[in-house]
């Protein structure tokens, strides 16, 4: 604990080293991705973190699905060792940053995409974008389309009814002067420790979420994220459009329980019926698609690394039996 006390003090300095990065700092021209990637294989599985989620998040399933394949984790823009990117941060702009990156990391494709949280409907823009990249998908406690989540003081949103319909730009590598990260607030982060289910992971992976987690570019990245989120969607709710992933081997883990408290602007035991027919409906985007329910967490990389990675296992079995 004393240990961790000391880098966290360390973390919070405006003269404190980062830790050095695990993987190659791809460069996409104007600014820099972090890419970690470890194993060997036919196929590449390729992580999309959820929010203020990093790469070295992953680490106990990356050291399982190494040993049967290669698997590549990374940093989004912004977040942890990658550079700010292009904004705003859309699905297509990040699923174009992480093509070019794969591309100059020499990495082959067809991918099996695994995509937790947020990134759920970042990869699965990602194959409706590039098709023929795409092998196989496994949703992790994935966002569908009409999640709801909680905004406070007992207050909940559908976080497709936050759109207003805006067009969605086209993305790009160049950085302009807009893109750059917008200063906020700031938080408080003095009372800042590891917290479950983060102490799972390994002392080198804890001290390297409690730096990258204070960086001030993974707010303004994660910000943009959220703002254009919606607008995919609410697209995607207005015309839901099962098998839309084609025969892809997809599957959705889901967490058991919602555990949702009493007290909101809709009752618990509505918000979990929406919940699992939210998660149902992901399991229909494709014709070979399956859901499971895991006992965990909505972190499950971290509270069952053991499902998750016989799900990554069983996916990448599917594309080289077909």
């Amino acid at each position: 604990m004393k240990k961790l006390l000391v880098f966290l003090f360390l973390s919070l300095s405006a003269f404190a080293q980062p830790p050095l990065p695990p993987g190659k700092m791809v460069d996409l021209g104007a600014h820099k991705l972090h890419v970690n990637c470890s194993g060997k294989g036919s196929l590449t599985v390729v992580v999309e973190n959820g929010f203020d989620e990093f790469s070295s998040d992953w680490i106990l399933v990356q050291s399982k699905v190494e040993k049967f394949t290669r698997i590549c984790t990374y940093d989004r823009a912004g977040y942890a060792w990658s550079d700010p990117g292009p904004k705003p941060r859309t699905y297509a702009q990040i699923n174009l940053e992480l093509h070019d990156a794969l591309a100059k990391t020499g990495e082959k494709g067809p991918f099996v995409l695994v995509g937790h949280s947020f990134g759920g409907p970042v990869v699965r823009n990602y194959a409706l974008t590039y098709p023929k990249e795409v092998a196989g998908i496994v949703l992790v406690e994935s966002v569908s389309d009409d999640q709801r989540v909680g905004i406070g003081n007992g207050k909940t949103i559908r976080i497709a009814d936050d759109a207003t319909g805006k067009t969605i730009p086209k993305p790009h590598e160049q950085m302009t002067e807009a893109d750059k990260p917008q200063k906020g607030e700031g938080h408080d982060f003095s009372g800042l420790k590891i917290e479950p289910p983060y102490d799972r992971l390994p002392e080198p992976q804890q001290k390297q979420w409690l730096w990258a987690i204070v960086q001030p570019e993974r707010e303004d990245a994660s910000n943009s994220e959220r703002e254009w989120s919606c607008e995919y969607l609410a697209k995607w709710l207005k015309d839901p459009k099962s098998g839309s992933l084609g025969n892809l081997p997809l599957i959705v883990l889901t967490r058991k329980e919602g555990g949702y408290p009493d007290g909101w602007d809709v009752p618990a035991a509505e918000l979990e019926r929406q919940r699992v027919a939210g998660q149902q409906a992901l399991a229909k985007l494709s014709k070979k698609g399956e859901q499971r329910v895991i006992a965990a967490g909505h972190d499950m990389h971290l509270e069952a690394p053991e499902e998750v990675t016989a799900a990554v296992r069983d996916v990448v079995g599917r594309v080289k039996s077909r």
